[in-house]
């Protein structure tokens, strides 16, 4: 028997990327779906590094409903699609928020509708602890009930998740639905990482960012919020465990180990740290002073959020294996190696 085909959407973004790799290194053949607009340019090349395999990569928007179903039907004896393909930056979202609205929601409902109309039986979900929006109430549990959305980014992964359960009411397809918190770090080889576009506001990118001169300072955006340093608080978990958080959902779903039509997992590390002690935890795992100063708050940032995974860890049998030392030592890697590629 040959090799079980999986469909991954967005697969050379960050997070898509990194579980292509956890992906083929559990047996699994890929194919991936990214217009290439948010990829990371190094991506097909350094999956190719690590793996040995050169994966296809069809560059089609998937808001183009026809030209997304002729792939996938081109692909119909997928056992599973993991649909990454989305934009992600809070900032950008609350400055476009049409562009949000148009490119996640369109392409999910396209994917959606392909996924029911060629039978692939199993379908993961990249959603987002931002779902939960501002809440009193802390470790965040899966049935924490959804706040207002801080950002329209956080809003389209709402209206995804509304729309999947929904559409399982009269589906034969086996819904996942992995709410991230804070994905952060790179592949350990340094071959692939988080790749920032002009835009991009995440810390830990942005951090290394500064530490190696692209940028003149971090901003850190909220110095009186109600936590312990008065930054937010958040809960950083490593895109690796992130990756294999996937394929686990992948292969339990396929084996039917699953009691209900939809299952929701968190995937966070269960402890929060604040932004601060982010910085500072750069600076100890890599022997760097950083350059930066406090600011503003930044709208569409939440005050604080960090996961109870006790879900996943029971189902899944996921278990995170990277420290935030980790994370930044990964990070660093990745910049530095990135930096001596690109002149």
């Amino acid at each position: 028997m040959g090799q079980k085909k999986v469909i991954v959407t967005g697969g050379m973004g960050y997070i898509g990327s990194h579980t292509i790799v956890d992906l083929i290194q559990k047996g699994f053949e890929v194919i991936s779906i990214d217009n290439l607009s948010r990829a990371n340019p190094f991506s097909a090349e350094g999956i190719k590094q690590i793996t040995g395999v050169t994966v296809k990569n069809h560059s089609v928007d998937l808001c183009d409903y026809e030209k997304t179903k002729a792939i996938i039907s081109e692909n119909a004896d997928a056992v599973g699609i993991i649909h990454f393909g989305a934009y992600k930056d809070v900032l950008e979202s609350v400055k476009e928020p049409l562009v949000y609205f148009h490119n996640n929601i369109s392409s999910t409902v396209n994917i959606l509708k392909c996924a029911q109309e060629f039978k692939i039986k199993n379908f993961i979900f990249s959603s987002s602890c931002t779902v939960y929006g501002n809440i009193d109430t802390l470790p965040v549990l899966e049935e924490t009930p959804f706040g207002k959305p801080a950002c329209p980014y956080a809003l389209t992964k709402q209206i995804g998740e509304k729309m999947i359960c929904d559409m399982s009411r009269n589906s034969d397809i086996n819904f996942v639905l992995l709410r991230y918190f804070n994905p952060a770090g790179a592949h350990e080889s340094g071959f692939i990482g988080e790749y920032l576009h002009t835009k991009g506001n995440h810390l830990v990118p942005v951090i290394t960012e500064v530490a190696i001169g692209i940028r003149p300072e971090l901003v850190i955006n909220g110095a009186d919020y109600p936590t312990r340093d008065g930054t937010g608080l958040r809960d950083f978990i490593h895109v690796m465990d992130i990756a294999d958080a996937h394929s686990l959902a992948l292969n339990s779903s396929i084996e039917g180990k699953f009691k209900n039509k939809i299952e929701i997992f968190n995937l966070g590390t269960g402890e929060g740290i604040t932004v601060l002690e982010a910085v500072r935890s750069f600076e100890e795992a890599n022997n760097i002073k950083l350059n930066y100063k406090t600011g503003p708050r930044r709208e569409g940032d939440i005050v604080a959020i960090y996961a109870s995974n006790e879900k996943a860890k029971n189902i899944l049998g996921w278990t995170p294996k990277h420290t935030v030392s980790d994370i930044m030592k990964t990070a660093w890697n990745w910049q530095q190696k990135m930096r001596s590629i690109v002149k």
